[in-house]
């Protein structure tokens, strides 16, 4: 019963990709890439939701005009004479100034764990994009060798030798990584 509703499933999806001008196999990673941002979505722990939401108001215009407002506001009151407004930063605005500071703090640091979030999250992309791109290497490289079989059966045309000796050869990517490291001096 499963594989009949994963087959009628993918029959949908290929019907979707196809109006939508997509190869299946397209449509069918864009749903994959979908369903992993979900899963981490649904991972997030509530910290990392508070300063998910802190940091996106803090990077809006929103936050602009609040703190354009408020700091026009306390300015106007303090710095002149109101009618039935007491002033409550009688100093020259050391309230305002230890306010805004306390905020920065704070900002910065949900700024920080945002920060911190979203690098792992594209750390772990990275990694997969590594591991995706070293796997299509390998079958690539598989692939050439059975058309240069094909290729000596048919005695049809071949590439120099040299050609396919370095078509041949999987990459190893930790020499790859050593050459990276000595050419660039060292330098991570």
């Amino acid at each position: 019963m499963e594989g009949v509703m994963t087959q009628a499933a993918s029959t949908n999806d290929d019907a979707v990709a196809d109006q939508a001008g997509m190869s299946p196999v397209l449509h069918r990673n864009i749903n994959a890439l979908l369903e992993v941002r979900r899963r981490e979505e649904q991972t997030r722990s509530a910290g990392d939701r508070i300063a998910d939401a802190i940091t996106r108001f803090a990077g809006s215009m929103w936050c602009i005009w609040t703190h354009a407002v408020l700091f026009s506001a306390w300015i106007v009151v303090n710095a002149t004479t109101v009618p039935g407004v007491r002033r409550w930063d009688p100093f020259p605005f050391v309230m305002l100034a230890v306010i805004t500071s306390v905020e920065a703090i704070f900002l910065s640091t949900f700024i920080l764990i945002t920060q911190n979030r979203m690098s792992k999250i594209a750390e772990r992309r990275a990694e997969m994009d590594l591991q995706i791109s070293l796997l299509t290497e390998h079958e690539l490289t598989r692939v050439a060798q059975i058309l240069e079989s094909v290729a000596a059966r048919l005695d049809a045309p071949r590439p120099p030798e040299h050609e396919m000796a370095e078509i041949r050869s999987d990459i190893n990517p930790q020499r790859v990584a050593e050459e990276i490291e000595r050419v660039s001096g060292g330098a991570p």
